[in-house]
Formats: structure tokens, sequence, C-alpha cells
């Protein structure tokens, strides 16, 4: 288990209302009126988890670039999720895998996005390479409003290697790009699939793309050329599932 600090509203309450045993404290910024802050206050000391009144610096220093709301609560998160744990996830859900893949997310406040999508979506498990790409950060799991804590997401050293292992399983992999005639709506998504989203300027790399089954595009009748990666993640992600729902 590792520790870490989960701050602003939202993510304070997801934490109490979903894992509310793995919030060891909550700190409330000193003066603090907020009525929903309070009403946290008050939940966390029901569920018999201390509640501490500290100043705004203190909840500042802790919470860095994101916003702290004046609530924070530490937290401690399920073991990471590794590698070597990907057969299992994808046994586990057979020909039902999900699996979303970003290649190279900078941006912490994307990520987060990202793996709210996934969580919502109820993927297998969300890979991010090791190398040149933003971890899990407060920033990221303010974000993800949750999603974090409710979806595997595993750093690979090698994508390549790691992408060829899913199609060793049998997984499908559609990779999205602009320069395709081919959109989203005109792949399957049924069955074992990965989906793979590049990075926020220079969207997936050459050696990701030749390893995908397939290119597809998110097709966009006005004048834009892409959209962000977090918004694109929940447009394909949704594609999937509403393919897959049909087919029951």
């Amino acid at each position: 288990m590792s520790e870490s600090w989960i701050v602003g509203i939202n993510p304070v309450e997801g934490a109490l209302s979903n894992d509310a045993e793995r919030v060891r404290e909550v700190l409330v910024e000193n003066g603090q009126r907020n009525a929903r802050v309070l009403e946290l206050a008050e939940r966390a000391k029901k569920l018999d988890i201390p509640v501490r009144h500290r100043p705004r610096d203190e909840l500042d220093r802790l919470a860095g670039e994101a916003r702290h709301q004046g609530v924070a609560a530490r937290y401690e998160a399920a073991p990471a999720a590794h590698e070597s744990d990907l057969a299992r996830l994808l046994e586990r859900d057979g020909g039902d895998s999900l699996v979303l893949v970003l290649d190279g997310v900078t941006d912490p406040h994307n990520l987060g996005a990202c793996l709210r999508s996934a969580a919502a979506a109820k993927v297998t498990a969300v890979i991010v390479p090791k190398d040149r790409a933003v971890g899990l950060t407060p920033v990221a799991r303010r974000a993800s409003a949750g999603g974090a804590d409710r979806v595997p997401l595993i750093a690979v050293t090698n994508l390549a290697r790691t992408l060829r292992e899913l199609k060793d399983a049998g997984v499908w992999i559609t990779g999205l790009a602009g320069d395709t005639d081919t959109t989203i709506y005109g792949i399957d998504f049924k069955g074992p699939v990965a989906l793979v989203l590049g990075s926020e300027g220079e969207g997936i790399r050459r050696l990701t793309r030749e390893l995908c089954d397939f290119v597809a595009k998110i097709p966009m009748p006005g004048a834009m050329e892409s959209l962000n990666v977090s918004v694109a993640t929940g447009v394909v992600l949704f594609e999937a599932l509403r393919q897959r729902s049909a087919k029951l």
C-alpha cells in the first residue's frame, strides 16, 4: 500500500463514498464555511475517520498545483498494477476485455480525465509508457474524480513489446489518427479490443501505429482538425460500449 493525498471536494467525497476504509484522515482548512466541506467533515466523523483543522498554507503544500477547495484526505491507495498483472486481467475479462493505451500523454489533467472515462466504461486496464508520459500525480488523481482508484493503471517499460503481447493474447488493436479514411464507426469493437490514443501534440508514435491492426479517426464535420485526447478517449470508448451492447 502507498499513501497519498486526495484534494478537492469531489475527489474527497468520492473517496468517502466508495473507499472510506482507505481514508486515514481528513484535513479541513481553518475557518472553512463551505457547506459541502463541512458535510464531508461530518461524514468522515461518522465513519470514525479523524478530522483535523489546518491552516490554508498547509493544504496548499499538500495540494501542489491542484485546487484543494479547503479539504484534503490522506488516502491509502491499493497496490499499483504491474506489467505482470496484464495477462491475469485479460483472462478475467476474456472476450469482454477493453484496454485503453495512452501513448505519451503528458498533461496530468488529460490523464485524469481519461482515467475517469475509462472507469465509467469499466475498461480492463489503462496502459501508459513509463517514459515520456505523465504519471499519477495529485493533479491527475483529482481530475480523475475517483477513476484512478477504480481502473488498473499499468506503466510499462516497453510499449511496443506490450502491444505485441496484447496481439498474442488475441486482442485486436485500433489506433486513433486523423490521416485515415476509416472512421471508428467502421471498426468492429466487439470482442477483446485495445484502443490506442496518442499524445496531445504528436498523436501515436510511428512504431505504435505500425503495431495497430487498424487505424481509424473520429469524423468531424466542423472546422477542427482534432479533439483533446481526453475527449477523444470518451468518444471512442463509448462507441465500443454501444457496439457491445447492441450485440446483446
